[in-house]
């Protein structure tokens, strides 16, 4: 794992190395809170194809908003890790089926590293429908594990000067969505590029000093003209242009 630490391929070795004692069929490192763009830093599946970034879109789309899955136990203290451990059928309803069922996930095991700003880094690895349930010796071996695999990621993400947060700034994602459809007008990139870091319609009219029907129309003006009707469509769209 040390050996690719700020390498490509880091993400996909990492996983291969973890199977003797972790199984896990994918995994993802990402950032959330209320004051910072959500960014997915890292993925990758092993034995399967790889859809971690479509189940990233999904869960921007709106299940991330009332996440609990990753927050505190009660009594346990901010700027703190914690350890995480749910099946799918533990999951809220909307999350569940956007996020899990649709990607065919059955359990998560989580590190994370909470910070004093509400903001939560989380390293995750996921058991597939299509594998046992994890052993509580997995388990175990996940929990002595887990302080060393938040240091790698975050090590990773430094070495890599948070180049996911730089795919995710505002001209990246508008260049990214030039690219795919040309005859988007500025007012039409302003709104699809702040839906794709996680603001609501509301937000974005509040932000561009617009009304919330006039956000609504440039919304759908784009969504026409890139051929899609939804915003996880809209995530998917840029994920496969990055």
């Amino acid at each position: 794992m040390i050996a690719s630490l700020g390498e490509d391929g880091f993400e996909s070795q990492l996983l291969e190395q973890l199977q003797p004692v972790l199984p896990a069929a994918s995994w993802s490192v990402y950032q959330v809170g209320p004051r910072c763009a959500p960014t997915l830093f890292m993925s990758a599946s092993s034995g399967i194809p790889d859809t971690t970034r479509a189940c990233w879109g999904a869960y921007l789309a709106g299940p991330y908003r009332e996440d609990c899955t990753l927050r505190f136990d009660t009594g346990t203290a901010r700027s703190s890790t914690q350890l995480c451990h749910v099946t799918a059928q533990e999951v809220p309803s909307e999350h569940r089926v956007r996020v899990y069922d649709a990607h065919g996930m059955a359990e998560r095991v989580s590190v994370v590293r909470h910070a004093d700003d509400d903001s939560l880094f989380a390293v995750n690895f996921y058991r597939h429908a299509h594998q046992r349930a994890l052993t509580d010796a997995q388990i175990a071996w996940f929990e002595q594990l887990a302080p060393a695999l938040l240091a790698l990621a975050q090590k990773h993400v430094a070495l890599r000067g948070g180049s996911a947060a730089v795919e995710r700034s505002p001209a990246a994602l508008r260049a990214t969505l030039l690219q795919r459809c040309a005859d988007l007008t500025a007012r039409e990139l302003d709104v699809c590029t702040r839906l794709l870091r996680g603001m609501t319609q509301d937000g974005i009219a509040a932000d561009l000093q617009l009304s919330l029907p006039t956000v609504k129309t440039y919304r759908n003006r784009a969504f026409t003209r890139l051929g899609i009707h939804f915003r996880n469509e809209l995530f998917a769209l840029v994920m496969r242009g990055e």
